[in-house]
């Protein structure tokens, strides 16, 4: 039941990551449960650029580099923290958003249809068993400079995926009696 699965759903991050790799047929699942989301107008503007292997250092360092030449105050801690992170994960989706070049719904329209996209692809890792974790660091405004998108496109987080193993937490929330109205 689809209601069991959206319950289940956790972050898992990287550092809980094992090194086992994620094969590519299950990050072509995630891709593919992404490409079903809705969409206002069929726009479909979720992008996603997938990071693995020696191109999850490249990009440690360059967010690294990225930090230290904008940080007010800088920190070697999170500079470590930041280049090593990428590397914890079997693989790094780069969430992007494309514009609609006739602009014939809102941005936020788009930006929300991309995030449905991505809780697809998060809903698709806890079907797989695999770890999954959507980070927006403020570094994500530098993308642009390293991967080869377009002048259309806004990067809108890192979506971080790994095996693990080990329990996760159980959810909590709130009655959603306390979150309705009914008129």
């Amino acid at each position: 039941m689809i209601l069991k699965t959206i319950k289940e759903r956790r972050s898992v991050f990287p550092a809980q990551y094992t090194s086992d790799k994620v094969t590519k047929e299950q990050i072509n699942q995630l891709l593919e449960a992404a490409n079903w989301a809705p969409s206002h107008r069929k726009t479909e503007p979720w992008r996603f650029y997938v990071i693995t292997d020696d191109k999850l250092r490249e990009l440690g360092d360059f967010l690294a580099k990225a930090y230290k030449e904008s940080a007010e105050a800088f920190s070697e801690f999170k500079y470590e923290k930041i280049k090593s992170k990428p590397a914890q994960a079997s693989h790094v989706i780069v969430i992007c958003m494309h514009r609609d070049e006739k602009e014939r719904v809102p941005e936020w329209e788009e930006i929300a249809a991309t995030a449905m996209a991505v809780q697809n692809m998060w809903l698709m890792t806890t079907e797989l068993g695999l770890g999954g974790y959507w980070s927006s660091p403020s570094l994500i405004e530098q993308m642009p400079k390293f991967l080869p998108m377009k002048k259309e496109e806004k990067c809108l987080g890192f979506f971080y995926v790994g095996n693990f193993e080990g329990q996760i937490s159980k959810g909590n929330r709130q009655p959603i009696d306390d979150k309705v109205t009914w008129l």
